[in-house]
Protein backbone atom coordinates (compact mmCIF):
# COMPACT_ATOMS: atom_id res chain seq x y z
CA UNK A 1 0.00 0.00 0.00
CA UNK A 2 1.02 2.98 -1.15
CA UNK A 3 1.43 6.69 1.65
CA UNK A 4 0.86 9.92 -0.09
CA UNK A 5 1.93 12.54 2.16
CA UNK A 6 -0.68 15.67 1.65
CA UNK A 7 -0.13 19.11 0.82
CA UNK A 8 -3.01 20.97 0.96
CA UNK A 9 -2.32 24.88 -0.32
CA UNK A 10 -4.50 27.61 0.88
CA UNK A 11 -3.15 30.79 0.28
CA UNK A 12 0.11 30.04 -0.71
CA UNK A 13 0.90 27.76 2.63
CA UNK A 14 0.31 24.16 3.90
CA UNK A 15 -2.31 23.83 5.68
CA UNK A 16 -4.87 21.23 7.42
CA UNK A 17 -8.89 21.72 7.37
CA UNK A 18 -10.63 19.48 10.33
CA UNK A 19 -13.97 17.75 8.93
CA UNK A 20 -13.32 19.82 5.49
CA UNK A 21 -14.13 23.10 7.83
CA UNK A 22 -12.17 26.29 6.11
CA UNK A 23 -12.77 27.76 9.44
CA UNK A 24 -10.91 25.55 11.05
CA UNK A 25 -7.67 25.80 9.76
CA UNK A 26 -4.19 25.19 10.83
CA UNK A 27 -0.88 26.96 9.05
CA UNK A 28 1.92 24.25 9.11
CA UNK A 29 4.47 25.05 6.37
CA UNK A 30 4.20 28.66 4.82
CA UNK A 31 5.89 27.38 2.01
CA UNK A 32 4.83 24.19 0.88
CA UNK A 33 7.79 23.18 -1.00
CA UNK A 34 9.50 23.06 2.67
CA UNK A 35 7.13 20.62 3.36
CA UNK A 36 7.54 18.69 -0.15
CA UNK A 37 11.61 18.48 0.60
CA UNK A 38 10.40 16.77 4.25
CA UNK A 39 8.64 14.22 2.97
CA UNK A 40 11.11 13.63 0.56
CA UNK A 41 14.16 13.24 3.18
CA UNK A 42 12.31 10.88 5.35
CA UNK A 43 11.72 8.71 2.00
CA UNK A 44 8.28 9.00 0.56
CA UNK A 45 7.25 8.12 -3.19
CA UNK A 46 4.75 10.32 -4.09
CA UNK A 47 2.64 13.72 -2.63
CA UNK A 48 -0.89 14.44 -2.74
CA UNK A 49 -1.25 18.44 -3.23
CA UNK A 50 -4.65 19.66 -2.93
CA UNK A 51 -5.14 23.95 -4.13
CA UNK A 52 -7.77 24.28 -1.51
CA UNK A 53 -8.33 27.76 -2.94
CA UNK A 54 -8.85 26.42 -6.51
CA UNK A 55 -11.50 23.87 -4.68
CA UNK A 56 -13.68 26.59 -3.68
CA UNK A 57 -12.85 28.75 -6.35
CA UNK A 58 -13.75 26.24 -9.54
CA UNK A 59 -10.21 26.99 -11.05
CA UNK A 60 -6.99 26.48 -9.95
CA UNK A 61 -5.50 29.11 -7.84
CA UNK A 62 -2.11 28.37 -6.56
CA UNK A 63 -0.19 26.94 -10.13
CA UNK A 64 2.94 28.17 -9.48
CA UNK A 65 3.41 26.44 -6.22
CA UNK A 66 2.45 22.96 -7.73
CA UNK A 67 4.98 23.66 -10.27
CA UNK A 68 7.44 24.45 -7.41
CA UNK A 69 6.56 21.61 -5.58
CA UNK A 70 7.02 19.63 -8.93
CA UNK A 71 10.28 20.34 -9.60
CA UNK A 72 11.60 20.24 -5.86
CA UNK A 73 11.12 16.37 -5.62
CA UNK A 74 12.43 13.28 -7.69
CA UNK A 75 8.94 11.16 -7.73
CA UNK A 76 5.41 12.21 -8.89
CA UNK A 77 2.64 14.33 -7.27
CA UNK A 78 -1.02 14.04 -8.40
CA UNK A 79 -2.96 16.91 -8.02
CA UNK A 80 -6.15 18.05 -7.36
CA UNK A 81 -8.53 20.87 -6.35
CA UNK A 82 -11.11 23.09 -8.92
CA UNK A 83 -10.22 21.22 -12.34
CA UNK A 84 -13.27 21.47 -13.88
CA UNK A 85 -12.39 22.03 -17.71
CA UNK A 86 -10.03 21.13 -20.18
CA UNK A 87 -7.54 24.00 -19.90
CA UNK A 88 -7.64 23.83 -16.02
CA UNK A 89 -6.52 20.33 -15.99
CA UNK A 90 -3.68 20.84 -18.48
CA UNK A 91 -2.49 23.74 -16.69
CA UNK A 92 -1.70 21.48 -13.97
CA UNK A 93 -0.35 18.65 -15.97
CA UNK A 94 2.35 21.42 -17.54
CA UNK A 95 3.01 22.24 -13.83
CA UNK A 96 4.19 19.05 -13.46
CA UNK A 97 1.58 16.79 -12.45
CA UNK A 98 1.91 13.28 -12.83
CA UNK A 99 -1.67 12.73 -12.43
CA UNK A 100 -4.78 14.71 -11.89
CA UNK A 101 -7.33 14.66 -9.26
CA UNK A 102 -11.17 15.51 -10.37
CA UNK A 103 -13.73 16.28 -8.03
CA UNK A 104 -16.76 18.43 -8.44
CA UNK A 105 -16.45 17.99 -12.28
CA UNK A 106 -16.73 14.36 -12.52
CA UNK A 107 -20.50 14.30 -11.36
CA UNK A 108 -21.56 17.19 -12.49
CA UNK A 109 -20.15 16.93 -16.25
CA UNK A 110 -20.26 13.90 -17.35
CA UNK A 111 -19.07 14.54 -21.20
CA UNK A 112 -15.84 16.70 -19.46
CA UNK A 113 -14.93 13.55 -17.64
CA UNK A 114 -15.15 11.60 -20.48
CA UNK A 115 -12.74 13.85 -22.50
CA UNK A 116 -9.85 13.68 -19.91
CA UNK A 117 -10.53 9.46 -19.51
CA UNK A 118 -9.91 9.88 -23.20
CA UNK A 119 -7.31 12.39 -23.10
CA UNK A 120 -5.47 11.27 -20.04
CA UNK A 121 -6.65 8.02 -19.20
CA UNK A 122 -4.68 6.31 -15.88
CA UNK A 123 -3.56 10.51 -14.88
CA UNK A 124 -6.81 10.84 -14.13
CA UNK A 125 -8.22 10.42 -10.81
CA UNK A 126 -11.71 10.95 -9.63
CA UNK A 127 -11.99 12.23 -5.51
CA UNK A 128 -15.39 10.71 -4.05
CA UNK A 129 -15.99 12.65 -0.92
CA UNK A 130 -18.61 11.62 1.39
CA UNK A 131 -20.72 13.56 4.46
CA UNK A 132 -22.93 10.98 5.57
CA UNK A 133 -22.34 8.45 3.49
CA UNK A 134 -22.97 11.09 0.82
CA UNK A 135 -21.17 12.73 -1.83
CA UNK A 136 -19.58 16.38 -1.16
CA UNK A 137 -18.93 18.60 -3.41
CA UNK A 138 -17.32 22.27 -4.34
CA UNK A 139 -14.52 21.86 -2.09
CA UNK A 140 -16.68 20.26 0.41
CA UNK A 141 -19.65 23.65 0.81
CA UNK A 142 -22.16 21.41 -0.89
CA UNK A 143 -23.64 17.98 0.53
CA UNK A 144 -25.54 15.90 -2.64
CA UNK A 145 -28.38 13.48 -2.30
CA UNK A 146 -25.98 10.49 -4.22
CA UNK A 147 -24.57 7.66 -1.98
CA UNK A 148 -21.06 7.23 -2.45
CA UNK A 149 -21.41 3.96 -3.27
CA UNK A 150 -23.55 4.68 -6.16
CA UNK A 151 -21.22 7.32 -7.58
CA UNK A 152 -18.36 5.23 -7.67
CA UNK A 153 -19.97 2.33 -9.34
CA UNK A 154 -21.47 4.78 -11.59
CA UNK A 155 -18.15 6.63 -12.59
CA UNK A 156 -16.56 3.01 -12.54
CA UNK A 157 -18.92 2.14 -15.51
CA UNK A 158 -18.10 4.90 -17.42
CA UNK A 159 -14.42 4.24 -17.23
CA UNK A 160 -12.56 5.81 -13.94
CA UNK A 161 -9.64 3.17 -12.85
CA UNK A 162 -8.87 5.03 -10.02
CA UNK A 163 -10.67 7.42 -7.21
CA UNK A 164 -9.32 8.47 -3.52
CA UNK A 165 -12.09 8.31 -1.13
CA UNK A 166 -12.76 10.85 1.97
CA UNK A 167 -15.25 10.17 4.65
CA UNK A 168 -15.17 13.86 5.66
CA UNK A 169 -16.34 13.89 8.83
CA UNK A 170 -13.04 11.99 10.24
CA UNK A 171 -10.79 14.08 7.59
CA UNK A 172 -8.05 15.87 10.06
CA UNK A 173 -9.09 14.61 13.49
CA UNK A 174 -6.38 12.33 13.86
CA UNK A 175 -9.52 10.10 15.34
CA UNK A 176 -8.89 6.63 12.72
CA UNK A 177 -9.83 6.01 9.86
CA UNK A 178 -13.89 5.71 8.31
CA UNK A 179 -13.05 1.82 7.58
CA UNK A 180 -16.58 0.78 7.68
CA UNK A 181 -17.28 3.58 4.71
CA UNK A 182 -14.44 2.52 3.10
CA UNK A 183 -15.41 -1.05 2.77
CA UNK A 184 -18.88 0.27 1.60
CA UNK A 185 -16.73 1.95 -1.52
CA UNK A 186 -13.94 -0.36 -2.04
CA UNK A 187 -16.80 -3.10 -2.80
CA UNK A 188 -18.75 -1.02 -5.33
CA UNK A 189 -16.36 -0.87 -7.90
CA UNK A 190 -12.82 -3.08 -9.42
CA UNK A 191 -11.52 0.21 -9.55
CA UNK A 192 -8.22 1.10 -7.48
CA UNK A 193 -8.58 3.08 -4.15
CA UNK A 194 -6.95 5.57 -2.48
CA UNK A 195 -8.11 6.31 0.98
CA UNK A 196 -7.90 9.41 3.04
CA UNK A 197 -9.23 10.79 6.20
CA UNK A 198 -8.53 10.41 10.26
CA UNK A 199 -5.20 8.80 10.44
CA UNK A 200 -3.40 9.24 13.50
CA UNK A 201 -0.89 6.55 14.39
CA UNK A 202 0.85 3.75 12.63
CA UNK A 203 -1.82 1.35 14.43
CA UNK A 204 -4.70 3.27 11.97
CA UNK A 205 -2.54 2.67 9.18
CA UNK A 206 -2.09 -1.42 9.82
CA UNK A 207 -5.68 -1.72 10.75
CA UNK A 208 -5.93 0.15 7.91
CA UNK A 209 -3.65 -2.51 5.95
CA UNK A 210 -5.24 -5.48 7.22
CA UNK A 211 -9.20 -4.40 6.91
CA UNK A 212 -8.80 -2.84 3.65
CA UNK A 213 -9.67 -4.69 0.04
CA UNK A 214 -7.12 -5.60 -2.57
CA UNK A 215 -8.75 -2.96 -4.11
CA UNK A 216 -7.24 -0.37 -2.21
CA UNK A 217 -3.69 0.68 -2.96
CA UNK A 218 -2.72 3.59 -1.37
CA UNK A 219 -3.53 6.09 1.83
CA UNK A 220 -3.13 9.78 2.16
CA UNK A 221 -1.88 11.09 5.58
CA UNK A 222 -1.70 14.74 6.30
CA UNK A 223 -1.77 16.33 10.07
CA UNK A 224 -0.68 13.21 11.30
CA UNK A 225 2.75 13.52 9.30
CA UNK A 226 2.85 17.29 10.36
CA UNK A 227 2.57 16.92 13.99
CA UNK A 228 5.54 14.69 14.20
CA UNK A 229 2.69 11.54 15.71
CA UNK A 230 5.47 9.20 13.44
CA UNK A 231 7.78 9.65 10.22
CA UNK A 232 7.10 9.00 6.48
CA UNK A 233 9.74 5.75 6.92
CA UNK A 234 7.54 4.24 9.80
CA UNK A 235 4.33 4.95 7.73
CA UNK A 236 5.32 2.73 4.95
CA UNK A 237 6.69 0.12 6.74
CA UNK A 238 4.03 0.01 8.45
CA UNK A 239 1.90 -0.61 5.23
CA UNK A 240 4.10 -2.99 3.57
Amino acid sequence: MILYPAIDIRGGSAVRLVEGDYERETVYDADPVDAALRWAEEGSHYLHVVDLDGAKSGRPENLEVVRRIADSVPFPIQVGGGLRDEEHVADVLRAGAERVVIGTAALRDPRFLQQMLDRHGERVAVSVDARGGNVSLAGWTETSRVPATEAVAELSLRGVSRFIFTPIEVDGTLAGPGLRELTLVAGSTNASIIYSGGIGSLADLEALREAAAPNVEGVIVGRALYEGRFKVADAIAALA
